[in-house]
């Protein structure tokens, strides 16, 4: 079950079913959206003061850091009357699992959460590893792709244990580690459209809030000590690499508790 589900989501990932992540590479005439060029002194919150369409135009644009005069941003033509799940890259339902499961796809550098009758229920940009480490080239940084499950959370005061080097500090708001120092987390100095950290997977941080307190089980009795299952997946690159190496990462649960003592960021 666990071994077609993750192909499944392969599959999806793989074809045109990409609508922000398509009007996150082409101009302004895509239909459907319009670009507006941010102005000296404009803000997300003056822009675009609603919170639910602040939320989905961050989320096209891959983007929740501050703005500049001269930044263009895509914006639907139907703003006030979307939904945010329209504009997921993955889908908006997989094959029922019978457990809820997050998604990470570093292809696509987003998140999606589903319930257990596979059902999106939410979706995020997502920041995973790069392919080497910032101050070590000969060192791969990348998200570990395949089947985790969420073995530790922690709060707002989150922070790395090993990063920035020597004594570690950055901060990972709501913190929820599932493979070693691997942990999804909330990034406050924004979310990036690439795979930039050193092998966590950063998100927004009301995202990552939100999967904490409000989708997210740890190990418990009534979740058979098993916390909520994350799948992440690799990059194209890695995938067509894998192909071509006969590769097959899609087992079951991965042992994921105690890899490493120091969290990444």
């Amino acid at each position: 079950m666990q071994k077609k589900f993750f192909q499944i989501i392969i599959l999806f990932a793989l074809v045109a079913f990409l609508p922000i992540y398509a009007a996150a590479k082409m101009n302004c005439d895509i239909e459907g959206y319009h670009c507006i060029k941010v102005k000296r002194g404009q803000s997300w919150q003056s822009l675009f003061p609603d919170e639910h369409d602040r939320g989905i135009v961050m989320r096209i644009n891959h983007r929740n850091g501050e703005l500049w005069p001269g930044l263009s941003l895509y914006v639907p033509d139907n703003l006030a009357d979307s939904n945010l799940l329209d504009y997921s890259p993955l889908p908006r339902n997989v094959e029922a699992t019978g457990e809820k499961v997050i998604v990470v796809d570093l292809s696509l550098h987003s998140w999606a959460a589903y319930d257990a009758d596979g059902a999106l229920v939410r979706w995020g940009p997502a920041t995973g590893g790069r392919a080497r480490c910032p101050n070590d080239e000969d060192k791969s940084c990348r998200t570990k792709e395949g089947v985790f499950r969420v073995y530790s959370l922690g709060t707002s005061n989150c922070v790395s244990t090993k990063f920035p080097e020597p004594d570690g500090g950055a901060p990972m708001p709501y913190c929820m580690f599932f493979n070693g120092g691997q942990a999804l987390h909330g990034s406050p100095g924004g979310v990036v459209n690439a795979n930039a950290s050193h092998g966590c997977v950063r998100m927004f941080v009301q995202d990552a809030e939100w999967l904490r307190y409000d989708f997210v089980e740890p190990p418990i009795a009534a979740n058979n000590y098993r916390g909520t299952k994350v799948v992440v997946l690799s990059s194209l690159e890695d995938r067509k690499a894998h192909k071509q190496d006969g590769e097959d990462s899609d087992d079951d649960d991965n042992n994921n508790n105690d890899d490493s003592t120091d969290t990444y960021y």
